[in-house]
């Protein structure tokens, strides 16, 4: 929307009008924190009783309604739009109301945008523990671009310039647009840059930045396999790597993707395109916005944001390999619920981690880290009493603000504390959340 904005800067007044689904995205507070992250620059209402949401007769997220300069309607579109078609629309309208002498090209009043944070990380989403390199990696997404430190946050270097554009080249130079989740491979380390629909390379020792898949357009069609160059991808937001595949969770298409690092070949694993929970053959599955990947290397586990869910991802070789329910039921069933299986509710999480035979799960929109045992399906609160805010201690001691991100390694759980602007370390043993003192130069 803000490049259609910026090609109509003195006929286009955009207002969002945010229309909940979770009882979290309900709380001014929080919706302020995601106008923040997803730095949108127009005036948003916040209409947690769905009010304008039924005046205007809107069924679905999202909906655009166009407003001519007399306050009618004239016309809805429901869905994304592109920008370069919405800019045919909006020059249409233009031009019809132009020749009526409706339009007012007199300057608007100045908005100010809310202040940026000023912290070393700007709303980290994920974050990747590297053992045996001694490292840690960051996706300082607010800030367009990666943190490399040790695992106590001395030694950090940035890669990216932090300016948002999709750039290849050294590391002062390249640049990212909100990045997300990251996969490693020795000194290799694999990147789903979200915001520009691509997936990056990063050599961790030269910091040189390539760009192996994705055009960097918007993808608004299912699309089939290809060679990873000339497929148009869709807000990537998660990687795990299994037997020299990088698997991808596509959460704009709702589909899991596998690109083969030898071969160049995107392609489709796991979800038809259908947004929901229907498990079954990987080609008949639904997933809806899956945004966190993790591997016990038998299976994949995905954290299936919409459906408040953790699935379960069969992985070669077999000839019947299929989608599985670990928790969630529904599109529209959530809540803060410990239990076993279908009993269990989470809200809208994010990530999830595989380590010793446990799944920890970023439960953002309960601002909680939860254990779930695959084997019993058994799901109990672990951090976080269910407030916001930013605490050390131990189990409900501890706060969280919306985390994004989990990855453990040597005993430690790693979280990307999103709206905290922090990473946290958690001690797997005792349960004790510290926050990481990141040393930037």
């Amino acid at each position: 929307m803000g490049e259609v904005e910026r090609q109509f800067p003195d006929v286009l007044v955009t207002i969002g009008v945010h229309s909940p689904k979770f009882t979290a995205e309900r709380v001014d507070a929080n919706v302020r924190q995601a106008v923040l992250r997803y730095e949108i620059e127009h005036p948003v209402v916040n209409d947690p009783e769905l009010i304008t949401w039924r005046t205007y007769a809107v069924r679905a997220w999202p909906t655009l309604v166009f407003i001519d300069p007399e306050g009618r309607i004239a016309g809805v579109h429901e869905g994304e739009a592109s920008a370069a078609g919405l800019a045919a629309v909006i020059r249409r309208l233009v031009e019809e109301y132009e020749a009526k002498g409706l339009i007012d090209r007199s300057p608007v009043a100045a908005l100010r945008p809310l202040p940026r944070p000023d912290s070393a990380l700007a709303f980290p989403g994920k974050v990747l523990a590297d053992p045996a390199g001694r490292r840690l990696v960051i996706a300082d997404s607010g800030h367009h671009r990666l943190v490399v430190a040790r695992p106590d946050g001395s030694e950090a270097r940035v890669i990216g310039s932090g300016q948002p554009d999709l750039a290849d080249g050294p590391a002062e130079s390249a640049a990212f647009r909100h990045p997300q989740g990251m996969a490693l491979a020795g000194d290799t380390l694999y990147v789903a840059d979200t915001g520009n629909h691509a997936i990056r390379q990063v050599d961790l020792m030269s910091g040189q930045v390539t760009t192996i898949a994705g055009t960097g357009r918007l993808g608004m069609s299912y699309a089939g396999p290809g060679p990873a160059r000339q497929v148009d991808l869709r807000s990537p937001w998660a990687l795990t790597l299994h037997g020299g595949v990088l698997f991808i969770a596509m959460a704009g298409m709702h589909q899991i993707w596998t690109l083969d690092l030898n071969q160049g070949w995107l392609a489709p694993y796991a979800g038809s395109g259908m947004e929901g929970i229907q498990g079954g053959r990987l080609d008949r599955a639904w997933f809806a916005q899956p945004s966190g990947l993790s591997t016990d290397d038998t299976v994949l586990y995905v954290a299936d944001s919409e459906t408040s869910a953790i699935r379960v991802v069969d992985l070669p070789p077999g000839d019947d390999l299929r989608v599985h329910r670990l928790v969630g039921v529904g599109l529209f069933d959530f809540g803060d619920v410990d239990g076993v299986g279908d009993q269990a509710r989470l809200q809208h999480p994010l990530d999830v981690a595989w380590h010793d035979g446990m799944l920890y799960v970023a439960d953002s929109y309960n601002h909680k880290i939860k254990r779930l045992d695959p084997a019993t399906r058994r799901c109990e609160s672990w951090l976080g009493d269910g407030e916001p805010g930013l605490r050390d201690g131990s189990g409900p001691e501890a706060r969280f603000y919306e985390p994004g991100g989990v990855s453990a390694g040597d005993g430690v759980l790693y979280v990307a504390d999103t709206n905290n602007h922090a990473v946290r370390v958690v001690d797997l043993q005792s349960g004790v959340v510290t926050t990481l003192a990141l040393a930037l130069s």
